[in-house]
């Protein structure tokens, strides 16, 4: 099937691109990014920025009006500072993943390595601990409080900075969207142009992220900009697009390499592989992997590697030993690992070992230490201690001297198994050795280990004994034991302790307070759970969204509502992050204790500090409403919803019907469901009101919607009519029935033998002896029965 496949894609006709290097000096102008990029010789020596030596001119707009603006840092929006190009976007309809790398022609020899030169001058030194770069970082963690002159400042140390600095700057942020921020206001300065080596410190940042679309709009102002962009550009982005796991727009940045003329090189090509696998496509990886072939650009043992995982990501490991054995390249550690952390995990301790003698007599690949440190790793993470202990033995047999990360990962294999005596004995054997004495994190292990199994006394026996050996436990040695005093039902002792914090020569951090105030809720003990977050606020410490919302739905189930109002607008105020789910949940409390003034009440605080509530929020509010009867302005907030562009979900369209239906508003039902189709379709919904109407007893309004249903003529809509008839039967109206039967018959949708039977003999009793005849007749020509006069049978008995 793949020879066919590739003789098929050789007999194409092939484009042939030949790249057209830019040169940094000088720079095309771009007809659609309205600037004029040139070499600048007549500006004088002042102007030289960053590095770049030539800096392009200012904006147009910005000269013919007589004044020139800078957009402060948070005015900056990356997603909307450069529009894509035509030629630039990743809406394509092209199904075939490969059709990309099929356009491109044989690569000669001596052009295949001409793009990683460029690589070679990005190399630049660390310079994150230069105090420009340093102050540069200070102001930008200003940037929610700049006034004129920090930026006034800002711009004077963008004047001095080195490309080196700047790519420290980026790499420096602990949030890339900061990085990338600063990224497009430094772009945006006067007389000032970004160095080439500054774009892909920015993408290798940003393709360590998702933020995929900030990274292809990078790669468009590389365009715009003119700097030369190489298949390590459009590899970084691929990986980016990967990462957010957007498969399929990861590989169409092929056709954007192709469509900028750059050819493609061995780098690209691996990313390209990478992203099939990771996208589980092992077969459109084979595929392009002998396509690589094609057109001169040899798979080298990084392409090989990956399809290794693919194989072994399947749980395809004999085919991944087969193309391990024929590489037509030699196998690296990397290959034979990836194939032996298949079999860790499924403790094939005999195929690890044949794969072992392998490396070393096939490849001359020596087992050493490192060797013996992946297995063991590779063997704890599965849960695989026995082995992993095996493993060390057989390792320092061999005179390796396996350090104390290798035990520690054993050490807390057997906590995980909860075996605390095996894992203190080996902790002794540790110290018996001397080279390779426990850690805290060893302890700490053991510590976490003995918490979970209840024992806390023997935990905190231990703490005491890291001090004998000259250990002091740290944060997380006491977290962990304040975790399992908590989990004890010592909340309160666990309080005590952490305030002696300080003479214990330890600092509580986030997680501490955290563990400690789910103690507290646990245990029911609100008040104290909420001054455990007031003061872990106090410390510089915010707990999440998720910590807060399940404090609040304590303080709601606990009747609490007004105090989880309070503290949650306190939690606001004090800088927490607070979201919708939050707001939702104490909305819930109110509506849950009838308090329905009070949860609009909170609804519309919720606009005034701009957050905007979901379609959860509404679905409970309405739901609120319609309990209370007050149907109208249920409506009203249902279209307010909908006039939002939030689309219902089936929840809110049972809620709807249910609380519609329950006081007899069909007419008003009707008129907000049509509503409700229009943003979000339900293929059910008048299926729900009939069935909803029947267990009300309500079969006349039921059957007016007979008609929407049977429009579709589904099994579902067969059970809905199944529904309707036995509601007539129940309340002795088989004609009625029958009626329904006849409309299922006139939309092609058969009724059940069993239904019409019965439905039968309830009409002959009633005596409609003609009707009963009828639609025993109607199954017959159906060829649903045999053509037994089976009615008559049944009027004569």
């Amino acid at each position: 099937m793949l020879n066919s496949r590739l003789t098929r894609l050789l007999r194409r006709p092939l484009i042939r691109f030949s790249p057209s290097p830019i040169s940094n000096a000088s720079i095309s102008t771009s007809p659609s990014s309205g600037f004029s990029h040139r070499e600048d010789d007549h500006l004088p020596e002042e102007f030289t920025q960053l590095g770049s030596g030539k800096s392009p001119p200012f904006n147009v707009s910005d000269t013919e009006s007589g004044e020139i603006r800078n957009p402060s840092f948070d005015e900056i929006d990356e997603l909307t500072e450069e529009e894509d190009d035509n030629e630039e976007s990743l809406d394509d309809d092209d199904d075939d993943d490969l059709s990309v790398l099929e356009s491109f022609g044989n690569i000669p020899q001596s052009r295949r390595d001409v793009n990683s030169r460029f690589d070679a001058a990005e190399e630049e030194e660390d310079e994150s601990r230069h105090p420009l770069v340093r102050e540069t970082n200070r102001l930008i963690g200003l940037r929610s409080s700049w006034n004129p002159k920090h930026e006034g400042e800002m711009r004077n140390l963008l004047r001095s900075l080195k490309p080196s600095q700047v790519c420290a700057v980026l790499r420096s942020q602990d949030d890339e969207r900061v990085a990338l921020k600063f990224f497009y206001w430094a772009d945006r300065q006067w007389r000032y142009r970004h160095h080439p080596v500054v774009y892909y410190s920015l993408l290798e940042v940003l393709s360590r992220t998702k933020l995929c679309q900030g990274a292809r709009r990078v790669l468009v102002l590389m365009k715009r900009r003119g700097v030369r962009r190489t298949p390590k550009a459009f590899s970084l982005v691929m990986v980016s697009y990967s990462r957010a796991g957007r498969v399929r727009e990861a590989l169409k940045v092929l056709t954007l390499m192709q469509r900028a003329g750059v050819e493609p090189d061995l780098l690209v090509c691996n990313t390209a592989v990478d992203v099939f696998v990771r996208g589980d496509r092992l077969e459109k990886a084979l595929r392009f992997v002998e396509r690589m072939q094609v057109i001169g650009i040899a798979p080298d043992v990084v392409s090989y590697n990956c399809l290794i995982r693919g194989y072994c990501d399947l749980r395809r490991v004999e085919e991944a030993v087969e193309m391990l054995e024929g590489m037509p390249c030699v196998p690296d550690k990397v290959s034979y690992y990836t194939v032996m952390g298949f079999f860790c995990k499924e403790k094939r301790i005999v195929e690890v070992r044949e794969l072992m003698e392998k490396m070393g007599k096939e490849h001359g690949l020596v087992v050493d230490q490192v060797t013996y440190n992946n297995l063991i790793h590779m063997l704890t993470k599965h849960g695989h201690a026995d082995e992993a202990l095996l493993f060390l033995k057989e390792a320092e047999g061999k005179g390796f001297r396996i350090d104390k990360v290798c035990y520690s990962a054993i050490v807390h294999g057997l906590c995980k198994e909860g075996r605390m005596s095996e894992a203190k004995d080996l902790i002794n054997e540790m110290l018996s050795k001397g080279h390779c004495p426990p850690d805290v994190v060893t302890y700490t292990t053991v510590v976490d280990g003995f918490c979970r199994l209840g024992e806390v006394d023997k935990a905190e026996k231990l703490l005491q004994v890291m001090h004998t050996h000259g250990y002091k436990p740290n944060t997380v040695s006491y977290t962990a034991l304040l975790n399992g005093m908590c989990r004890a039902g010592k909340s309160s002792e666990a309080r005590e302790m952490m305030n002696m914090s300080e003479e214990q020569w330890w600092s509580p951090n986030a997680i501490t307070y955290s563990v400690l105030m789910h103690g507290f809720r646990r245990e029911g003990k609100l008040n104290e759970a909420c001054d455990v977050v007031r003061e872990m606020v106090l410390k510089g410490f915010f707990p999440g969204p998720v910590e807060i919302n399940l404090l609040l739905q304590s303080l709601c189930r606990d009747g609490r509502t007004h105090e989880a109002r309070k503290f949650m607008e306190e939690c606001l105020n004090k800088g927490c992050a607070i979201n919708v789910v939050n707001f939702t949940t104490v909305i819930h409390g109110f509506c849950q204790n009838d308090e329905v003034d009070a949860a609009l009440s909170l609804l519309d605080d919720m606009y005034l500090i701009n957050k905007h509530a979901d379609v959860f929020t509404y679905t409970t509010l309405v739901d609120a409403l319609g309990k209370k009867g007050r149907i109208d302005e249920a409506t009203e907030l249902m279209k307010k919803m909908l006039h939002k562009g939030i689309d219902p979900t089936p929840v809110t369209y049972r809620t709807v019907i249910h609380r519609y239906c329950l006081l007899g508003k069909v007419d008003d039902l009707v008129a907000i469901l049509e509503k409700m189709l229009q943003r979000q379709k339900c293929r059910t919904v008048y299926n729900q009101v009939i069935e909803k109407l029947c267990g009300l007893g309500k079969l006349e309004e039921a059957d007016k919607f007979l008609g929407k249903v049977l429009r579709t003529a589904s099994t579902s809509d067969a059970k809905t009519c199944y529904v309707l008839m036995e509601g007539y039967l129940k309340k002795g109206v088989p004609l009625s029935a029958y009626k329904v039967a006849c409309r299922m018959f006139n939309r092609d949708l058969i009724p059940d033998v069993k239904m019409c039977e019965k439905l039968s003999k309830r009409l002959v009793l009633e005596g409609k002896v003609e009707e009963a005849d009828q639609l025993m007749l109607r199954l017959v020509e159906r060829g649903r029965i045999s053509p037994l006069p089976s009615s008559k049978q049944s009027m004569v008995s």
